[in-house]
């Protein structure tokens, strides 16, 4: 009987302890969550919906002044050409230095003589729309023809 007692007594003393955290729990997260504004669907998607800008006819009275937007248009164009050896390590390095999917390394004459034989059009072509695993542009979406170019001459002169 007194192991049963005593069983009882440190159960009791647990359960109790882990309530009082949980109060303690629950107080706590209350009061660091009393400032956060409430969620409002709505106005997010009233916001998203809204006009980008007013028409305004001449001779009638002013627009409403549009809220500014929240996020402008970056451009990404950048402001002169990439070398062809900044370009292979920012965006080709990532497949051609491992052989990842197939793709022919870098400095692998053997694996590029084929290619090169076809003719530098038909590199590009491949650089342009993709092949095989490797997608179109090898995803520099903001490299310019001249820069595909260039990256072409850099890994064809580091690959024979």
């Amino acid at each position: 009987m007194s192991d049963d007692k005593s069983f009882y007594t440190t159960f009791f003393y647990i359960m109790g302890g882990l309530a009082i955290g949980c109060v303690i729990l629950i107080i706590l997260a209350s009061n660091l969550t009393s400032e956060v504004a409430e969620y409002k669907p709505e106005e997010v998607v009233v916001g998203n919906i809204r006009p980008v800008g007013n028409v305004r006819v001449a001779g009638e009275s002013e627009p409403e002044p549009a809220a500014p937007m929240a996020v402008a248009a970056v451009d990404t164009a950048p402001a002169e050409p990439r070398s062809g050896e900044m370009i292979y390590n920012s965006k080709c390095m990532s497949c051609h230095t491992t052989g990842a999917a197939g793709a022919p390394k870098l400095g692998d004459a053997a694996a590029w003589a084929p290619r090169v034989a076809a003719g530098k059009d038909s590199l590009m072509a491949n650089a342009i729309n993709g092949l095989n695993a490797m997608p179109p542009k090898g995803l520099c979406m903001d490299c310019s023809d001249d820069e595909l170019w260039a990256a072409i001459d850099y890994i064809v002169l580091n690959s024979q």
